[in-house]
């Protein structure tokens, strides 16, 4: 049998092309998603600015979240932890230890014409990477500054140029005392202020970021390490060495490395599922034309499992020449795939892509699974046919499907049923696209099990009304669809696929979108929004506004995030819970929240307002105190003062702006928010000339605010859109494969038409009908997959009519789903009716 299968290969390459293209496009796919998963667990940053410490010593920012159980899961604080000054001390008396620098690291930026946004440092910090004065000295004094080559650049100063300087809410104006160059290469616009400048803009003087440490020499790192881990015994540290000290420098790839892993895993999942059918519905069409060789085969005293073996093993041998063509364009796909990524934001620029041979692995293994899966499946059918009834070319079908694939789409159909009703019943907001996502897969799975019995109910539904209109080629084609349910189904899969997948899972994103747009946008009353060129709005600056005769309110505004540790909320999501601190004499103007009990005036020091779900949950309500673990992990008793009634699917708790600010990043304030006492245009006048008086303050209104939310929503969703392309792209595929394969094994039908009368045009109009019939089955299917998901999640949302997005999308499907099938239908038959009817019955 083996012989047999690689001379079959020989003498139909049409259908074996088919299954090369699906699986060499899975397997291509699975190996970028493995490399972009080895990535995301690397998660390697190579150190820049910091690549002259030996060792860095950071606060350990992890939280040890509880879960059900006694499971603890281990999630990223999403802000710096700071480490005490006298640590440095502690560093240095480590045996083995050159040099100890505790590092100051803040945002600032220089102003004028161009302004360019840099990380400002200590001058001690210089040595570690390491720069050199090119021109003039270092900074000693309080007004000294030193520039990098690019920035003094950017910035046209040069040595004893006066330039201002905005950090930590506020500007002042320094001297440039001296030009550094690099020796290693550091994208980021860098300056050093003195010392004790550096520790008074940090505004933490008794704290530094973290603590580079280089090794004397014959010292050895891991010497080094254990003496660190004994000194710093009681104080929760992170030691990093190598490439992991990137971190430090670019905190943000921890928490994109398990975004990276998720992602990577979730479409890995999904391409091996999408295969296993695209693979099975190709086999079992070209098996089906074979339906005579098989017979033919068996009749002469060949037993199902040799012919079974015989097509399994020509899927094998496509298999291994789609693994040799994988395996160099596995890594250009993924390469291609981070590069989009990292274009989006999901991921820092600074990660290192990586792929060696390990995700090889798990793609052949999927590939091998995706094979043996599709092959068999794809064959069961084929390998069962009576002898006697495919060698006198029966017309009726074998009726009925395997009993096991009756039951794994039942099975399927139950799963879809449960989802929508989670979905709709149990969860409410945006967070019921957790389930509503799985439920059109889980759908579309279970239509295509069972495709035959859809198809043939969807064919018999439209088989009248295709006859009416169309005339006799519209009838003959509507005869030959419902005389052939079972190859329509297998051309009808793929489109279904693509269409549930694209329609379901696009409305899903765009109405996911809509509703956080709408939930900013309603929560927001201010009319205008106060900022900072860098490192947040200086404290005092709310009072200075509250004094302008054209506002009614403001108050200072800054975001971060919690974890409930007393009592644990069970229901809180693996990144804790949203806070948003402000200010008590302006929430009430500038936010659309009001107390269901209690009052948002006692937002004062340790104090919170919660939604009432989260109240609820944990059983508290006015008056009593929760332990909150903030975002720099500092713990902290909170006394309730206020409960509100929450948007569903946004918890997000209020506290005052003094509690949460120095216990963020900046340390300051993030924005100002400002309500008008009337006439907008004089606030906005009003604003721009206090932003004169304060260089580096900027202004934006309302619409400018929300506009910028809106596109930040529409990035974060550039990723979600890239993932249904390539699903979308490779079912596209699998629509002209199968297509193609069906139509150009019919071309003694086609000859004994024309034979018998039929001209080349009217065989051509026959085919656009049946390839638009089809295209109808398979577009009505994946709507009704997509159904499946967008109702309940539209009464999730509140209203069964809530579901947004523009109508391109869906015309957008149907148009591709109907161009695509009548491609691949008529240029397959254009190129079968070229030879003539005699020499094709022949054949």
């Amino acid at each position: 049998m083996g012989k047999l299968a690689a001379r079959s290969l020989r003498y139909r390459i049409g259908g074996f092309t088919a299954t090369f293209l699906a699986l060499f496009i899975g397997a291509t796919l699975v190996m970028a998603c493995g490399g972009l998963m080895e990535t995301g667990i690397r998660n390697v940053a190579p150190p820049e600015r910091l690549v002259g410490a030996d060792l860095l010593v950071t606060g350990d920012r992890t939280h040890e979240a509880a879960t059900s159980g006694k499971h603890k899961n281990k999630t990223p604080l999403p802000e710096r932890v700071d480490l005490p000054a006298a640590l440095v001390d502690k560093a240095r008396a480590v045996p083995g230890v050159r040099s100890a620098t505790g590092e100051r690291t803040f945002d600032a930026a220089v102003l004028g014409a161009a302004e360019v946004k840099v990380q400002a440092h200590g001058w001690e910090s210089a040595a570690l990477t390491p720069y050199g004065l090119t021109a003039g000295s270092e900074p000693v004094g309080r007004n000294d500054v030193v520039l990098d080559t690019a920035t003094a650049r950017r910035a046209g100063a040069t040595t004893g140029s006066r330039i201002r300087i905005a950090a930590h809410g506020s500007t002042a104006t320094y001297t440039v005392s001296g030009i550094a160059r690099a020796r290693a290469a550091v994208p980021q616009a860098t300056l050093f202020f003195s010392a004790t400048e550096a520790a008074r803009l940090s505004g933490r003087p008794e704290s530094v970021a973290d603590i580079a440490v280089t090794l004397a020499p014959g010292a050895r790192l891991d010497d080094v390490r254990k003496g660190m881990e004994e000194a710093f015994t009681g104080n929760p540290v992170t030691l990093l060495s190598g490439d992991d000290r990137g971190a430090v420098e670019h905190p943000e790839v921890v928490q994109g490395g398990e975004d990276l892993i998720a992602l990577s895993g979730v479409v890995g999942g999904l391409v091996i599922l999408v295969a296993a059918f695209v693979v099975a519905g190709t086999v079992a069409l070209s098996a089906s034309q074979r339906s005579r060789e098989l017979a033919l085969l068996r009749a002469i005293g060949a037993s199902t499992g040799q012919l079974r073996r015989m097509l399994l093993g020509e899927t094998l041998m496509v298999m291994v020449l789609a693994g040799a063509a994988a395996w160099p364009a596995g890594p250009v796909v993924g390469r291609r795939l981070f590069d989009t990524l990292v274009g989006s934001g999901m991921v820092a620029d600074t990660v290192r892509f990586s792929q060696g041979w390990i995700p090889a692995m798990p793609a052949y293994g999927a590939l091998l699974l995706t094979a043996v899966g599709g092959g068999l499946l794809g064959s069961a059918r084929a390998v069962r046919a009576k002898p006697v009834e495919a060698l006198g070319e029966a017309a009726v079908q074998k009726p009925g499907l395997h009993p096991v694939r009756i039951a794994a789409g039942l099975l399927f159909l139950a799963g879809t049923v449960a989802l929508a009703l989670v979905t709709a019943l149990v969860l409410r907001g945006p967070v019921a696209a957790s389930t509503a996502g799985p439920t059109v897969m889980c759908c579309a799975i279970a239509l295509a099990l069972l495709g035959p019995w859809f198809a043939k109910l969807v064919t018999l539904l439209l088989h009248w009304p295709v006859r009416v209109l169309t005339g006799p080629s519209g009838r003959l084609a509507a005869l030959n669809c419902r005389a052939r349910t079972a190859k329509v189904a297998a051309i009808a899969t793929p489109v279904m696929l693509a269409s549930a997948i694209a329609t379901g899972n696009l409305y899903l994103q765009t109405t996911t979108a809509a509703i956080a747009d709408r939930a900013f946008a309603d929560n927001l009353r201010a009319d205008a929004v106060l900022t900072s060129a860098a490192g947040g709005v200086d404290p005092a600056l709310p009072a200075r506004v509250r004094a302008l005769p054209s506002v009614a309110g403001a108050g200072a505004y800054v975001t971060s995030r919690a974890y409930t540790e007393k009592p644990h909320d069970g229901q809180e999501n693996k990144k804790g819970l949203p806070l948003q601190g402000v200010s008590a004499e302006g929430v009430g103007q500038t936010l659309a929240v009001k107390a269901s009990a209690g009052s948002l005036d006692g937002l004062r020091g340790n104090a919170v307002a919660l939604p009432e779900t989260v109240a609820h949950r944990m059983h508290r309500t006015v008056g009593d105190t929760i332990t909150l673990r903030l975002g720099d992990g500092a713990r902290a008793d909170v006394r309730i003062v206020a409960l509100f009634k929450g948007r569903e699917g946004f918890d997000t708790a209020l506290t005052s702006v003094e509690l949460l600010a120095p216990h963020t990043t900046a340390g300051l304030p993030a924005q100002l928010l400002v309500r008008a006492a009337g006439d907008r245009g004089r606030l906005m006048a009003d604003l721009g000339a206090l932003a004169e008086r304060y260089p580096g303050l900027k202004v934006a209104g309302r619409d400018a605010v929300t506009a910028a939310q809106a596109e930040s929503n529409r990035t974060q969703a550039s990723v979600n859109y890239l993932i249904i392309g390539m699903l979308v792209a490779y079912t596209a595929l699998s629509v002209v494969n199968t297509t193609a394969v069906a139509v150009g094994n019919r071309r003694k039908e086609f000859a004994l038409q024309r034979l018998t009368g039929a001209t080349r045009g009217q065989v051509l109009r026959m085919m656009t009908v049946e390839g638009a019939l089809v295209a109808l089955v398979g577009l009505l299917l994946g709507g009704a997959a997509a159904a499946s998901t967008l109702v309940p999640f539209g009464y999730a949302l509140g209203d069964a009519g809530a579901i947004s997005g523009p109508p391109s999308i869906a015309l957008t499907v149907i148009g591709a789903g109907l161009g695509l099938t009548l491609a691949a239908t008529l240029v397959p038959t254009w190129w079968a009716l070229r030879s003539r009817p005699v020499e094709a019955a022949r054949a």
